[in-house]
């Protein structure tokens, strides 16, 4: 009889702890882990790839509005290598972005935006006639659309690889068409 009792006494106390371990783990599986990434609205980059191509400054600070969107302003200065920089006739800029994520992951994935750049610098232009190259101080407007890819790890930092095109709208001594062409390395806080 001895025997039979602590026989169903280990088998009780058995069956009991694998219940709540049981439960434990479903505890524990049932709730999600928030990373620095999901649970965070504020970012700040720099422009790597302007930095190291053609010696410009570009800094941007972002603010996720929604899981699917985010509004962001962008400096630029082209610090060194002005006389030589080929593909930039900005001097400096300011652009405004807003930001749609097609995918509902707080900020970060493919996207698609819309922006607005006033920028000034030296083009210059070509006189058909004369063949003289005129450069020219500028000072305008750009409205254009764009599109990219944010990589983000859980730790908030990200990558962001994008582009866009637009077209200057005031100036006639401004370049018609203005481009951008991003690789911005930072930090979600």
């Amino acid at each position: 009889m001895k025997k039979l009792i602590t026989l169903c006494f280990i088998l009780s106390t058995a069956v009991g702890f694998s219940q709540q371990d049981n439960v434990f783990a479903q505890d524990t599986i049932g709730e999600p882990t928030l990373d620095k990434r999901d649970i965070t609205y504020n970012e700040i980059s720099i422009g790597a790839f302007n930095l190291i191509a053609f010696g410009a400054i570009d800094i941007a600070y972002e603010r996720i509005l929604t899981p699917n969107t985010s509004a962001s302003i962008e400096g630029f200065l082209l610090a060194w290598n002005k006389e030589t920089s080929w593909a930039y006739s900005k001097e400096s800029s300011l652009t405004g972005k807003y930001k749609y994520f097609f995918e509902d992951n707080h900020g970060y994935g493919l996207y698609a935006n819309g922006f607005a750049m006033l920028s000034s610098g030296n083009y210059d232009e070509e006189d058909e006639g004369a063949e003289i190259v005129v450069e020219e101080d500028y000072t305008d407007l750009a409205l254009g659309f764009g599109g990219g890819y944010k990589f983000m790890a859980k730790q908030g930092f990200f990558a962001d690889v994008g582009a866009g095109v637009g077209r200057n709208l005031f100036s006639n001594n401004s370049p018609t068409i203005v481009a951008q062409f991003t690789v911005n390395i930072g930090f979600r806080f």
